[in-house]
């Protein structure tokens, strides 16, 4: 009698597509009881006359590398941004101007619209920047002077 020895092989691999069944089902679940789950509740406001929340209008005011200044998508020079931008003010008190400057404009040119808009006389005034990136502020007695 010859004794025929087996061996036996295990599986090294995980079979995977129990677990996709098993998480799809679940993300299933999730997406059809999570909108139950917040309940508001059901209540009848009071009427009012006035609005006491009036709407903030916002203009974009835009100045490009060749220094040509846009409100909001029109092209205005800069005699006659001051006169566009107390109309703005006229029609609506509370309009918030943010400044959208390139990196590359002269700061004698971004300080002359600024001085526009102060004289407009809206106050509120915001600075359009990107999040911080590769540049940094730098030591100015740190860099090197090029001979």
């Amino acid at each position: 009698m010859i004794l025929e020895t087996r061996q036996r092989r295990f599986m090294a691999e995980i079979n995977v597509i129990p677990l996709v069944d098993v998480v799809l089902v679940l993300l299933v679940i999730f997406m059809v009881t999570a909108p139950m789950l917040y309940r508001g509740m059901d209540i009848t406001l009071p009427k009012s006359a006035s609005n006491t929340i009036k709407p903030e209008i916002r203009a974009v005011l835009t100045i490009e590398k060749d220094q040509r200044l846009y409100l909001d998508k029109d092209q205005v020079s800069v005699v006659q941004l001051e006169r566009k931008l107390r109309l703005l003010k006229e029609e609506h008190a509370d309009v918030s101007l943010y400044l959208r400057a390139d990196r590359d404009v002269p700061y004698g040119v971004v300080v002359q619209v600024m001085d526009g808009v102060k004289k407009a006389g809206i106050e509120k005034l915001g600075m359009v920047t990107d999040p911080t990136g590769p540049e940094r502020v730098t030591d100015p007695s740190s860099v090197r002077r090029k001979n």
